[in-house]
């Protein structure tokens, strides 16, 4: 006799029901599983998961094997609820000896027991183990490059751009700011370091994360597999331009690294004609030789970007804004309506004199 008992799920709610409601929370997971992919997959650039540095590409491996494993659990997962959720429980035919029921309950549960063994112990054992060894062997590979770095670089971090000092042994280093070059295949080491308050200094197609912490130098190190142009954000909060500060990475053949570094350590060229020689003027007097740094010049402040070779760069104001001569000409008149709150004040300057010292800042390459 049917009595309604095989679609209940005896609280009274139908078995459909239960069904359906379970239908729609795997629905509903799958969506939410698919969009969040899917987000991780729209900046290229900030994916950690584009494999152009040997660093990188350990931290890929890694990052691959743990998201499919977790994936590879939920969906085991799933298919368990689901097999549950619309397998038909029959209860067992009732006996008058009870003997009878124990002789049918036995086998049933030895066999959920070795189920529960397996699947809440073995195997979660299993993946941890695996894990946490893939994991350690990992943070021990990236933790320092296998050959001698080529060069070092100290990267200094201030609110909100970076200084880039490259060291040189016979005395030849050279400052620059927010861009870093180096060649494609070898390894530079990058020691780290605060003007003021905690970054974090991260390009992700390259490497992972490293903390810049007051009081602190820490080290990190970069080799990209391949040539190209990698960009990368401060990744901890520094204040109301942290989303404005940004390094940009150069690889490049070794020949090119080399000519880069050969012309860095230059000073600045002497004007070539008057119009550039009155921006040179400009420059010394109306405050910019305070602040700013020019080599072969007078100019030796300390307190913002040394601009030897500004002309050189991709970027103005830490990414703010493409090195073109219009760009230059708005940050200078103006850096605060662009970038707010840093240490660039606005520049009264003639039309004159503005349009002579951009020429003269566009001839420091």
């Amino acid at each position: 006799m049917d009595d309604g008992t095989a679609n209940s799920n005896g609280g009274g709610r139908p078995m459909n029901a239960v069904r359906t409601r379970t239908v729609r929370c795997a629905a509903e997971w799958a969506a939410g599983a698919g969009a969040l992919i899917g987000a991780t997959a729209c900046d290229h650039a900030a994916s950690l998961l584009a494999q152009n540095g040997v660093s990188s590409m350990r931290e890929t491996q890694l990052g691959w094997f743990l998201v499919g494993t977790s994936c590879a659990v939920v969906l085991i997962i799933t298919v368990l609820v689901l097999v549950a959720a619309f397998r038909r429980r029959v209860p067992p035919s009732v006996s008058a000896n009870p003997s009878d029921v124990l002789s049918v309950d036995r086998p049933r549960e030895a066999t959920e027991n070795r189920w529960l063994t397996t699947f809440a112990i073995i195997i979660p054992a299993l993946i941890l183990t695996v894990s946490f060894l893939f994991t350690i062997t990992t943070i021990n590979a990236v933790g320092e490059p296998a050959r001698m770095p080529a060069a070092g670089v100290v990267v200094t971090g201030h609110q909100w751009w970076w200084e880039v000092a490259y060291e040189d042994s016979a005395g030849q280093g050279f400052t620059t700011a927010n861009e870093i070059h180096l060649p494609v295949g070898q390894p530079v080491r990058v020691k780290l370091q605060t003007g003021d308050v905690v970054h974090s200094f991260w390009v992700p197609q390259l490497a992972g994360k490293m903390d810049i912490i007051p009081g602190q130098n820490n080290e990190t190190w970069l080799e990209a597999r391949t040539a190209g142009t990698y960009s990368g954000p401060c990744g901890e909060y520094c204040g109301s331009q942290h989303a404005n500060m940004r390094v940009t990475v150069v690889a490049e053949s070794p020949e090119s690294y080399a000519a880069w570094v050969a012309a860095q350590r230059q000073a600045a060229a002497a004007p070539a004609d008057s119009q550039v020689a009155l921006g040179e003027t400009t420059f010394m007097h109306a405050g910019c030789a305070a602040c700013h740094t020019i080599r072969g010049t007078p100019a030796g402040g300390a307190v913002g970007p040394d601009l030897t070779h500004l002309a050189s760069r991709r970027t103005i104001g830490a990414g703010a804004l493409p090195n073109t001569a219009a760009n230059l000409q708005g940050w200078i008149a103006d850096a605060q309506g662009i970038k707010p709150g840093n240490d660039m004040p606005r520049m009264a300057v003639s039309p004159r004199d503005m349009t002579a010292l951009v020429a003269y800042l566009e001839t420091l390459k």
